[in-house]
């Protein structure tokens, strides 16, 4: 059992769940879970699952659902928590491409009022046959244009969130996904980013991100002008192995072009990561801190601008799997993340202020 395992994150795991150690009230407190869906609301499997804080203050979801991974009638479902209540909206599809199977559903408020939604569809049997379509709302997500293509290139994917760069360009982040095993990408699966200008309305590409595993669903901040940074879940198999390492890449020139990815020393099983910048400069990853599991899920603070991570906390933990991690700050500066469990059929969301992890007690 995890030393530092909260007990709302047990909520998710069923009956057999191991029991949670006796810590504090006031660290139990600390971290709020909520299951948000389960398996008897629409899209019985859900997995990448996306969060924004739109203008209005309300909480807004999507998340991709069908049958199955690889089924034609998976669709884009939206959800909405508005300010002051406590029950999500009836999830309802907002995306859906007709006698194709939609997935990794990115929804994103940004500064001029505008909700984007990027989304993939696929059109074969594997993810590498797949191409990225996008909406925007005009209404604060109540109604949506139609749907348009962003990347026509075959196996190009969108899983993170934008950021808005310090020139005022917004940095999506993309991926190109290669090979047609269901259970390994290929070595030649790489990170990219599309820099959009609203000003002009333009998209641009940035250059491949490489690596020798290959890698795969990039999660960006910037620093400085030129500083930025990428943390990237490394590509490959899902077999045990002692070399799972998350990756990572660098901008020198504002996200225009980037380095190649090398291994950090944080783990990685083959999972998605998320990494985003709060109000205060500090920077918070979210990851599984295991090298073949997806368990435990763990939140890890720099406070020295990416140097060193030494402040962690797992907020999900034991025989599970907590995929797919998505991470916002909202305007009260609370930090919110939601995630994928119980074989990909539950969307968790949990709520803490960054002292939940500052604060934390270090293992003994």
């Amino acid at each position: 059992m995890l030393p530092n395992l909260i007990c709302a994150s047990l909520l998710c795991l069923g009956a057999d769940a191991p029991k949670p150690l006796d810590v504090p009230a006031r660290y139990r407190r600390a971290v709020q879970i909520h299951r948000v869906f389960g398996p008897e609301h629409p899209g019985p499997y859900k997995h990448p699952a996306s969060i924004t804080q739109l203008r209005n203050g309300d909480l807004y979801i999507a998340y991709y659902g069908g049958s199955g991974e690889y089924e034609d009638d998976s669709a884009v479902f939206g959800s909405r928590l508005r300010v002051g209540e406590t029950q999500w909206t009836p999830p309802e599809v907002i995306a859906d491409s007709p006698f194709h199977g939609d997935g990794n559903a990115v929804v994103w408020q940004a500064p001029d009022g505008v909700v984007w939604l990027f989304f993939v569809s696929r059109f074969g049997d594997t993810w590498c046959t797949s191409r990225v379509k996008m909406k925007i709302s005009l209404d604060g997500a109540q109604t949506w244009s139609d749907s348009t293509m962003l990347t026509f290139e075959e196996g190009t994917m969108v899983r993170g969130q934008p950021i808005v760069l310090n020139d005022g360009d917004y940095l999506l982040p993309l991926y190109s996904e290669k090979g047609g095993d269901r259970e390994c990408t290929a070595s030649t699966t790489c990170s990219f980013f599309m820099r959009f200008n609203p000003a002009t309305r333009k998209w641009s590409e940035t250059n491949r991100i490489h690596s020798k595993e290959g890698n795969l669903q990039a999660q960006v901040v910037q620093l400085t002008d030129d500083y930025l940074v990428t943390y990237i879940r490394r590509g490959g198999d899902f077999l045990p192995t002692t070399e799972g390492y998350t990756l990572r890449a660098e901008s020198r020139d504002g996200g225009r072009t980037w380095t190649d990815a090398v291994r950090t020393k944080i783990p990685n099983p083959n999972s998605a990561v998320d990494f985003i910048k709060l109000k205060n400069g500090h920077l918070l990853l979210v990851y599984n801190d295991n090298m073949c599991e997806r368990t435990p899920l763990t939140i890890a603070i720099s406070t020295d601008g990416d140097k060193t991570y030494p402040h962690k906390r797992n907020i999900a933990g034991g025989d599970n799997s907590f995929a797919y991690p998505y991470a916002i700050q909202t305007a009260d500066e609370k930090i919110h993340i939601i995630y994928t469990t119980n074989d990909r059929t539950t969307i968790m969301h949990a709520v803490f202020d960054e002292t939940a992890i500052l604060e934390w007690p270090e293992p003994e």
